[in-house]
């Protein structure tokens, strides 16, 4: 678990980050437009991931580990980085935005969700190594 809480921390970190960055350069939410750099967000979970489930597998499974396993480990990543990421969301509403709302958000936070469950699916796959055969 302490795996999961290093990497999801430093997802919904760099996620908050990437959320003042896109607010000081003039970048935001309006009118369900999303500008060409708002695309680049996907790298943040899509690294995070990749580095927590490679140093999963090396430091605690010992280099052999099976799908379920990876995948489990992928979702815990994901939830740590979203409880981060959403307290980071609270106070960009909170002290920094007074012209954004939750309802421009809602479309970006359920991309997040999707991108994010597909990123641990194919990082999950990419990281398999041990077969779980049923006799």
């Amino acid at each position: 678990m302490k795996n999961a809480i290093i990497w999801g921390v430093m997802i919904g970190v760099l996620s908050g980050i990437w959320i003042y960055v896109m607010h000081s350069s003039g970048i935001g939410p309006v009118n369900d437009k999303v500008v060409p750099l708002e695309y680049f967000s996907f790298l943040i979970p899509a690294i995070g991931l990749f580095f927590g489930i490679y140093t999963y597998r090396q430091n605690e499974c010992k280099g052999q580990m099976g799908f379920l396993e990876a995948l489990v480990q992928s979702f815990k990543i994901l939830i740590a980085g979203g409880i981060v990421t959403i307290f980071a969301v609270i106070l960009y509403f909170s002290y920094i935005s007074t012209t954004n709302t939750l309802r421009d958000f809602s479309g970006r936070i359920f991309g997040a969700l999707l991108v994010g469950v597909i990123l641990a699916f194919a990082v999950s796959l990419l990281f398999t190594n041990k077969s779980n055969k049923v006799d």
